[in-house]
């Protein structure tokens, strides 16, 4: 947690997220405690932008993703980190408001939903096809018999009300036990080429404590997924794991798409594997708590923020079958953590990332958008992300592969989420402290030049 004196305003209940990612539940005395990351005073800069409330008097609980459903500039939805989805209507009106879409606070089944640390409700997408299937998916955590599990579930729209879901068609596709409290990823977005991404965390604790960021035959770990939610034909089913769960005929309710990289996989990392026992849902691997990813549309390029440990936060584009390193790396460096994982195996190479900061600069990334808007034609094709810590919105420029310049255009700790209105596609941010949507504006005195 942040000394409070670092953020008097802000009161965080901190996501912890991401930030301090060597966070851990509670512990026996034995078990050794990890590094702790460096909470430096968050230095504020001079920016000429700001961010301001996009939607004055809605407010929402703890805010951590803004999400559109493909073909619709009506209503935008928004994910409560504390259990619920809201959806504000009326989106093309002067009098948008506000109501629930979703409540996960009380799961069925037994379940308890976890919403300490950095779990909680983590992600929502709708599919392409979602006028017609009436169709959501959500990822999430949950405590099944006393044990943390990460889950993602589809759910069927209400028949009378398509801006409201019902908690009781739910449908588990897979709920992965979880060692610890933080690195969950849990972003969820539909691909252009239809099939659903998934982001998961290595696990949890500090320095791959539970070493699953080598492999590609362990659980739905540290890795982004790719999967085919209309089980189309040509697909294949998943290999078996005890998380995924099975319909009465024993078969899962997805499928792999058949050009998934790793499928008939038989050696990783320079170690021979069965390929029955590989992940084939992974896309891509290394990983180590892939946060908030995006498509941008115009170009098919999957960018990704992944969280770092003690040095770095990076920023990655995702390609088919790329290994970004974690956790023989962090960011382009090194990552040296005691015996077995202090030296990278033969044939190793990992795709660099296109931008790394220190944490000088900030703590802990969110990934954020390409922008497309036309407000601010001098940031067109820009990707903007923040550092939920320090809270610094930089722009990122492509100044041709593998140049990335940067710009810190504002500055407002606690955003954990960035989205597009889909009235213009102008940048929204999510607050988790303060619980408000902000946009981006100019001020109207611009930062001197020094």
């Amino acid at each position: 947690m942040l000394q409070p004196s670092i953020l008097p305003s802000l009161g965080l209940t901190l996501l912890a997220l991401c930030a301090l990612a060597t966070s851990l539940p509670a512990q026996t005395p034995a078990t050794p405690k990890p590094k702790k990351k460096e909470k430096p005073p968050i230095i504020f800069v001079l920016t000429d932008y700001e961010l301001v409330d996009a939607f004055p008097g809605l407010k929402f609980d703890q805010p951590l993703a803004i999400v559109s459903a493909p073909g619709d500039k009506t209503r935008l939805f928004i994910v409560e980190k504390t259990g619920r989805i809201q959806v504000i209507t009326a989106l093309d009106t002067d009098h948008p408001q506000k109501q629930l879409f979703l409540d996960l606070t009380h799961p069925s089944g037994g379940a308890t939903l976890v919403t300490e640390g950095e779990c909680g409700v983590l992600g929502l997408a709708f599919p392409p096809d979602h006028a017609t299937s009436h169709r959501c998916f959500v990822y999430y955590s949950l405590r099944l018999g006393g044990v943390l599990h990460q889950r993602l579930s589809r759910f069927t729209l209400s028949a009378n009300d398509p801006s409201s879901a019902d908690p009781a068609t739910e449908q588990p596709l897979f709920t992965q036990q979880d060692p610890a409290s933080n690195h969950n990823g849990g972003d969820l977005h539909f691909g252009p080429d239809g099939f659903l991404y998934i982001t998961v965390g290595d696990g949890g604790a500090a320095d791959d404590k539970f070493d699953n960021a080598r492999y590609i035959n362990k659980g739905f770990h540290a890795a982004i997924l790719r999967i085919d939610v209309n089980k189309t034909p040509g697909s294949l089913p998943p290999n078996p794991h005890p998380a995924i769960a099975l319909d009465a005929r024993g078969s899962a309710f997805y499928a792999v798409p058949s050009d998934n990289p790793f499928i008939g996989a038989t050696t990783h990392h320079g170690e021979t594997l069965d390929p029955k026992t590989i992940r084939t849902e992974i896309w891509a691997t290394g990983l180590r708590n892939p946060w908030r990813i995006s498509f941008d549309l115009p170009t098919g390029r999957l960018f990704c923020g992944d969280v770092g440990q003690n040095l770095y936060e990076e920023i990655d584009i995702i390609t088919p079958g790329g290994d970004y390193g974690w956790s023989y790396r962090e960011a382009l460096h090194p990552f040296i953590t005691g015996p077995g994982k202090d030296k990278e195996p033969a044939g190793f190479h990992p795709t660099d990332p296109i931008f790394e900061y220190l944490h000088t600069i900030g703590l802990s990334v969110t990934g954020g958008v390409v922008y497309h808007g036309s407000k601010f034609p001098q940031h067109q094709n820009k990707y903007i992300f923040a550092d939920y810590v320090t809270g610094r919105v930089i722009a990122l420029k492509d100044e041709g592969q593998p140049t990335w310049s940067e710009e810190t255009l504002a500055q407002d700790p606690a955003i954990a989420g960035i989205g597009l209105d889909p009235r213009n596609g102008e940048l929204l941010f999510a607050n988790l402290a303060t619980g408000q949507l902000k946009r981006l504006q100019l001020k109207s005195a611009p930062a001197p030049s020094n």
